[in-house]
């Protein structure tokens, strides 16, 4: 393992326990103000989706890209934070019996089996009604135009005409397999956007000018590619065991993907171009990006 492999695994692992330690404090028990209660077992479903482990992979692009841009670091945990309760909200969803019918995630009972549809249903609802209210939250060291820019980003990536929107084509695909170009669109959606997202929000934490917004934004873009092509290839070649939820469900269902399209040694050609492509758009940073371009190896290298 390099020094920089190293590096960039303890920052990996530090900054998930971070994110971690932070969402339980914004998950305890006490009524924020203008808030009436919060039901314990509404809360304690909504902990489960979300305090289960994970790599915290997007909240890491976000603290990463911010402190590449000089962003203040507290407010980019926050940003983290409550990217990953969207992030937590759409999984909760998709493992529903009408959505993608998981019972395991990382590794854990899925929040519908652990508690019941209803209340998970409710837990995702509130998870994504609180990633904003994080976002706008006093507590986040941002000016109000930045928190405005960062929610509709967010919404804009989050919605119908994002990641929700991913989801929706995703269930089409069961019923009628995509062609390449529409299988690039679904993946771009549902996987892309929010990754594209939390690179993107560290130039807008960082409040860079509109070049670094772009090349951050196109960083986001690639390494999202990369994310749902290795996410392809766990699902043909991974353990279930190792990467905690069911695998081969796609082909079992027969969705289209660019893996089954053309192959696993292209997929992993594709990877590399990717990451080459993700080198290039951090290059004008130097060093400092090296944390960065290590996490676009880590995507497209990832075993679970």
């Amino acid at each position: 393992m390099t020094d920089e492999t190293s590096s960039f695994s303890a920052r990996l692992k530090a900054n998930a326990a971070a994110v971690e330690a932070l969402l339980a404090t914004l998950l305890g028990p006490a009524a924020l103000p203008d808030e009436i209660a919060r039901p314990e077992t509404l809360l304690d479903a909504m902990r489960h989706g979300v305090l289960n482990g994970g790599k915290r992979l997007r909240p890491f692009l976000v603290t990463e890209s911010a402190a590449l841009l000089g962003g203040n670091a507290d407010a980019g945990l926050r940003i983290g934070a409550a990217l990953e309760c969207v992030h937590c909200y759409s999984l909760v969803h998709d493992d529903l019996p009408a959505m993608d019918d998981d019972d395991v995630r990382r590794g854990k009972p899925t929040v519908h089996i652990a508690f019941d549809e209803a209340t998970a249903i409710l837990a995702g609802d509130s998870l994504l009604t609180f990633a904003f209210d994080i976002i706008a939250a006093p507590e986040t060291a941002l000016s109000d135009s930045q928190k405005t820019t960062l929610v509709l980003a967010l919404a804009r990536a989050a919605g119908h005409g994002g990641m929700a929107g991913g989801q929706a084509l995703d269930l089409a695909a069961e019923r009628r397999a995509p062609d390449e170009a529409g299988i690039v669109l679904l993946q771009a959606m549902k996987t892309g956007a929010l990754i594209r997202f939390a690179c993107e929000a560290g130039a807008i934490i960082a409040d860079a000018g509109p070049e670094d917004r772009r090349r951050m934004r196109a960083f986001g873009e690639k390494i999202g590619l990369a994310f749902q092509l290795a996410d392809d290839l766990l699902d043909l070649t991974a353990d279930a065991a190792v990467i905690g939820k069911a695998t081969g469900k796609d082909a079992t269902r027969g969705k289209g993907t660019l893996v089954a399209l053309h192959g696993q040694a292209w997929a992993e050609r594709a990877l590399e171009r990717l990451v080459r492509e993700a080198e290039e758009l951090l290059a004008p940073y130097g060093a400092r990006s090296a944390i960065l371009a290590e996490a676009a190896r880590f995507i497209a290298n990832r075993r679970s």
